[in-house]
């Protein structure tokens, strides 16, 4: 019992004297904390105190530099005050000095004034003192010989006048004439180009004969599907090597004949494939014509065109006016204006203009019933060109009345590009009018897509809807525009008419 006494007691001192061992331990580490904050506290004082010293130092130098600054600026406008100053001192003397030289020079000139008053008075007492002693001795006053006087002048005066006025006439004559034809000459000569005759058939070269059965394809559909989708008669005959496309319209030939190298080219022939290339053939062109209006254009240094007119100027490369082709006849135009312009003293930059657009009322995107001068003159309105431009247009072939200077010499231009040996082919002209008469004529009619006419106008091949047009209707419809053609129109020979009806299922696999 005792021992557990004993055990109990000593094991309560252990742990009183844990209690107070640990005591201890957290005082001294209290006092350690203490101590280790007091000093961080003093640490961080310190850096707090050098901080501020700096910010002040440097704030006092700042503050030192502006008054620095503020007394140089101030010493500055001091020094320009001075001389400000001292330079109104001088120009204050220079006036004071100006003044009294004026004050000298003025009282010279009134002694002067004085002296040339006396003169005048003693010159009008000897002026009046001869004309009496002249009145006197022919006994005439001086007003009736003042105007027998002006009167023989008069008439001595007016025979030298008509005698100058017909010589200045006569010279005026001859100079003109000789100056009217050495502008014609040097332009002519400045402009003379090779003639350009437009023909109606292009040549297309192939490799070999193995080649045309390609083209022609299975029954012929290759071919068919080729004419229906430019528009062009495709001629395949025994020519070795060649096949020739025949077509009025330029444009359609050169899309016939790119669609036909690519597809050659290419090697895959097909209906399908045919529709494709030709689409994508007639875009190009579009693009091509757009850059050719553009470089036409810059060759000749005119800006700021409206972007439709360019096109316009672009499609000119495949018209053609008589077998003369257009755009190398605006081109010509133009650079003769320009000539003549300059040697008339004239705007050169808006005679140049005019001359490359008088012919743009030839190409616009549809045919409206007006001449295409008066045409030309209301696109070019249209587009913004400038109102001595539009009547230059408009009246070089009469159709309006002339305003400017610019507008006869688009017309003589125009005249001379138009009239020079082998310019032009009148058959060429009238072929082309009768050919879209053609077309148009069957275009009138509901349901037809496409007309082309082919073999030189000998044919009107006509492309009808399948869904708006039947089987029987087809029949009275080539009958009916066969019947129009007869009665309306004039041609050589005989008209075909052949109307196709295609229906197409297109499906696609997925």
């Amino acid at each position: 019992m005792e021992s557990i006494v004993y055990g109990i007691i000593g094991a309560v001192v252990g742990v009183v004297i844990a209690f107070v061992v640990q005591s201890m331990l957290l005082k001294k580490r209290k006092e350690q904390i203490v101590a280790d904050a007091e000093k961080e506290g003093e640490n961080l004082k310190q850096k707090k105190m050098l901080q501020a010293k700096e910010k002040f130092m440097s704030l006092k130098e700042n503050h030192e530099k502006k008054i620095k600054d503020r007394e140089r600026k101030l010493q500055s406008s001091e020094d320009r005050a001075r001389g400000k100053e001292k330079s109104l001192s001088q120009k204050i003397e220079e006036v004071n000095r100006k003044d009294k030289q004026l004050e000298k020079s003025r009282l010279s000139q009134d002694a002067k004034v004085k002296a040339l008053d006396a003169k005048h008075a003693e010159i009008d007492k000897m002026h009046q003192k001869n004309v009496a002693e002249l009145s006197k001795i022919s006994g005439m006053s001086a007003e009736d010989a003042k105007a027998g006087l002006v009167e023989s002048l008069k008439d001595e005066a007016r025979t030298n006048a008509m005698a100058h006025i017909n010589e200045i006439i006569e010279e005026s004559k001859l100079n003109a004439n000789r100056e009217a034809r050495k502008i014609v000459i040097q332009t002519i000569q400045r402009v003379a180009t090779e003639q350009a005759v437009e023909n109606s058939v292009s040549i297309f070269n192939i490799d070999s004969d193995e080649v045309k059965g390609r083209i022609i394809g299975r029954e012929g559909r290759n071919i068919r599907a080729l004419e229906a989708a430019t528009g062009v008669e495709i001629v395949v005959d025994d020519t070795p090597e060649a096949i020739i496309l025949s077509c009025f319209d330029p444009v359609r030939r050169e899309i016939a004949r790119l669609s036909l190298h690519q597809l050659v080219s290419d090697g895959r022939i097909h209906p399908a494939r045919i529709e494709e290339v030709v689409k994508k053939t007639k875009k190009q062109l579009e693009e091509e014509i757009a850059e050719t209006g553009k470089r036409t254009c810059i060759d000749l240094g005119i800006h700021g065109l409206h972007a439709e007119l360019t096109r316009m100027v672009g499609r000119m490369k495949y018209r053609s006016s008589y077998g003369q082709n257009l755009l190398q006849h605006s081109r010509e135009v133009a650079n003769m204006c320009a000539l003549m312009a300059t040697e008339l003293g004239l705007n050169v930059k808006l005679a140049k203009r005019a001359g490359l657009l008088h012919d743009i009322g030839k190409v616009p995107d549809e045919q409206p019933e007006l001449p295409h001068a008066v045409l030309g003159m209301k696109l070019a309105e249209k587009y913004g060109e400038k109102p001595d431009v539009c009547n230059a247009i408009g009246a070089h072939h009469d159709e309006v009345e002339m305003t400017t200077l610019i507008s006869p010499i688009v017309q003589v231009c125009d005249a001379m590009s138009g009239a020079r040996p082998g310019a032009r082919r009148e058959i060429v002209e009238s072929y082309i009018k009768r050919i879209k008469e053609l077309e148009g004529l069957a275009l009138a009619y509901d349901g037809v897509s496409t007309a082309y006419a082919i073999q030189a106008g000998r044919e009107l091949r006509v492309l009808v809807e399948s869904d708006k047009v039947t089987d029987a209707e087809a029949d009275e419809l080539s009958f009916t525009i066969s019947q129009r053609i007869q009665t309306e129109m004039t041609y050589p020979g005989q008209v075909k008419v052949t109307l196709i009806r295609e229906k197409r299922a297109v499906n696609y696999a997925k």
